[in-house]
């Protein structure tokens, strides 16, 4: 017989809720009975993120500042899953044409991970998206201040190599990218 290891919420008390986030205190009851108070939960949207490729075998990159870090990032195209979207295909897909102006013939769904499953109730859900056809007439998101570049494959796998990239998750959705794409980075 598994050990039950769930806690129970015995209160929970709304700190702060907005359009991009959500913070509660819960009083949280262990299967032991020891109380764990306060327990901060801070909900966020799903969001997903692409490896994605052109028809012409580029890598999609972008450059964005990063408030938190005060840092210009280099970053996988993605965002925030809408609740208008129908599927998180449907959300990638508007996420990519919105920020890259690219549409991609192929969308392969990846899976999803957690920024912090002990905290966090969103999750990060990755994508390949391959074949990518460039639209000049696409009008990009005008609340995006992004810097979209291409590179080659090599490129791209040189950059990760370098240690390039810094969100955490983003890296995981590169790691199984380049898996699937038989490209695993070895030093």
């Amino acid at each position: 017989m598994e050990k039950d290891l769930k806690w129970k919420i015995k209160e929970s008390k709304q700190l702060l809720k907005d359009k991009w986030t959500d913070v509660r205190a819960d009083v949280c009851i262990r299967p032991d009975g020891k109380i764990i108070e306060p327990f901060y939960v801070y909900s966020f949207p799903d969001y997903a993120t692409a490896v994605a490729i052109t028809k012409e075998g580029k890598v999609i990159l972008e450059k964005i500042y990063r408030h938190g870090l005060n840092v210009v990032a280099t970053e996988l195209p993605g965002g925030c899953v809408d609740k208008t979207d129908a599927t998180l295909k449907d959300a990638i897909a508007r996420e990519l044409l919105e920020e890259t102006g690219y549409s991609f013939e192929k969308i392969e769904y990846l899976g999803k991970i957690s920024p912090n499953p002990t905290t966090n109730t969103n999750v990060m859900h990755m994508f390949l998206a391959t074949d990518g056809i460039f639209n000049p007439n696409q009008q990009l998101d005008a609340d995006e201040d992004v810097e979209v570049f291409l590179v080659s494959l090599d490129e791209f796998v040189q950059m990760v190599q370098q240690q390039m990239f810094i969100q955490s998750m983003q890296l995981s959705t590169i790691f199984f990218a380049l898996q699937k794409l038989g490209r695993i980075i070895v030093k």
